[in-house]
């Protein structure tokens, strides 16, 4: 037994926002910690050039599209990609499990 079509199609849109704000602030902070050095300065600068900076980038200004819903769909396919090079090239050299290579937040 489901849940009713109206209860489904009422509450999608709503839920799909919430998630979209959340993810969007998640992007923006870690942008932030990187760029502006806020609300926590890196372990180790950053260089704008590098791509640690480029990453900073992306999350800070895409995050931000995504916040207030702009271009969500090539922003989202763009950090999403973002996400699998940063885990393919920090965290799966150190082993497969995302569990075990701390990699879970680049994987989600």
């Amino acid at each position: 037994m489901g849940l009713p079509a109206s209860f489904i199609d009422t509450w999608k849109p709503r839920l799909l926002s919430v998630l979209r704000i959340v993810v969007a602030f998640r992007f923006m902070s870690h942008g932030m910690q990187k760029i502006l050095a806020l609300p926590a300065p890196a372990s180790h600068p950053v260089n704008l050039a590098s791509l640690g900076g480029v990453a900073g980038l992306l999350e800070l200004f895409g995050g931000a599209l995504l916040l207030v819903g702009l271009f969500t769909r090539p922003v989202a396919f763009i950090l999403s990609g973002e996400m699998a090079f940063a885990y393919f090239m920090a965290h799966a050299p150190q082993g497969f499990w995302p569990l075990l290579n701390r990699g879970e937040l680049a994987v989600a």
